[in-house]
């Protein structure tokens, strides 16, 4: 397995697209958030994929309670929180950062439900991300109300409990494993939308996006279909049957820079330096939080045969999960990768 020196330009630029079109993603959810309700742009963003996956793609074999959680976590809980908060006031940019809480949750999580050991340079990394929270918190507080920073930390933390569910499946085929989660999200989201936005509010919206008025909504709605799922998950997972998830996993954290970036640029976000002085400091214990601190990590990384790996992007709404060592194969697409058995290894933000 390639190393990290061993990189092509080829590959690097590869691995810059991705980040851009990821980062380009939250852009696409607010032009879907600025037509349609929060719970029916969830659900229909997962229904158009799963409809196809149904007809098409056979269902891995994997117990169910673990799609389900995976689904439920990863699916229906980030999404439903993430989009909520960006509909109630919380910055498109700002949004990718604050997500990178997954990272640090799904180290808590792990050792609290899978007894992973948790190690004195994790600890070190969760004070630092729980400070930068504090920070982003504390301005917000100044600036503007709570609510949506607490739910897009809920976002975090849903998509840290979709990390535990894919961990413990275990897929043969983790391609097809992402593609079925997303067979989970669409009824309750729909569910949720009918009964908290109202049972005709999201088709109306669905209707009318039909009319000029809402096709930059469509447009939003394909590029995270088309673009942020199927393109930028495609290329992530080629660039993860070529090298160490180590090696690929570091370009998701440019995604926040991109989503800060393109959010200034379309809709003149400016967050506060203490905002993005907050969110360094969160990106920075998510790096630590997930990293082993072992000398051989990196080599385990490419040698340990059956560790699985996790790199899960929520920007894009997938997931490949896989076993690092083998060339060919494909590991997941998240902010964590295990440590020795499982310390995830941050991604950035998002949808």
């Amino acid at each position: 397995m390639a190393t990290i020196d061993h990189m092509t330009t080829r590959d690097r630029l590869l691995g810059l697209t991705v980040v851009v079109i990821w980062g380009l993603n939250f852009i696409a959810i607010r032009a879907g958030l600025d037509h349609f309700p929060p719970f029916f742009f969830g659900g229909l963003r997962f229904l158009v994929i799963a409809i196809p996956v149904i007809l098409f793609i056979p269902r891995p074999d994997v117990p169910f309670r673990w799609l389900l959680l995976y689904g439920a976590g990863f699916g229906i809980a980030q999404f439903a929180f993430l989009f909520t908060a960006m509909n109630v006031g919380m910055p498109t940019g700002l949004a990718s950062l604050v997500l990178q809480s997954s990272a640090p949750f799904t180290v808590v999580l792990g050792a609290a439900l899978l007894r992973e050991k948790v190690r004195t340079r994790q600890i070190v990394g969760l004070l630092l991300a729980a400070g930068g929270m504090l920070a982003i918190g504390w301005d917000r507080a100044e600036n503007a109300t709570l609510l949506p920073l607490l739910l897009t930390l809920l976002a975090g933390l849903g998509w840290a409990f979709g990390n535990i569910g894919s961990r413990l499946a275990k897929p043969a085929n983790p391609l097809h494993f992402t593609l079925w989660m997303a067979v989970v999200p669409p009824l309750p989201l729909l569910a949720i939308s009918a009964a908290v936005e109202g049972p005709t509010t999201g088709w109306h919206a669905l209707a009318e996006s039909l009319q000029p008025s809402g096709w930059m909504a469509l447009a939003g709605l394909a590029y995270i279909v088309l673009l942020g799922t199927i393109a930028g998950s495609g290329l992530w997972t080629a660039l993860l049957s070529r090298y160490p998830a180590g090696t690929v996993a570091p370009f998701s954290l440019l995604v926040p820079v991109v989503g800060i970036s393109a959010a200034w640029l379309v809709y003149g976000e400016q967050p506060s330096l203490a905002a993005l002085a907050g969110g360094v400091v969160v990106i920075i214990g998510a790096v630590t939080a997930s990293s082993t601190g072992h000398k051989g990590a990196a080599q385990r990384s490419r040698t340990l045969v059956g560790e699985q790996t996790v790199l899960e992007a929520p920007w894009s709404g997938s997931r490949i999960l896989g076993t690092p060592p083998a060339v060919g194969s494909s590991s997941a697409l998240s902010p964590s990768s295990t440590s020795s058995r499982f310390s995830p290894q941050p991604c950035s933000s998002a949808p």
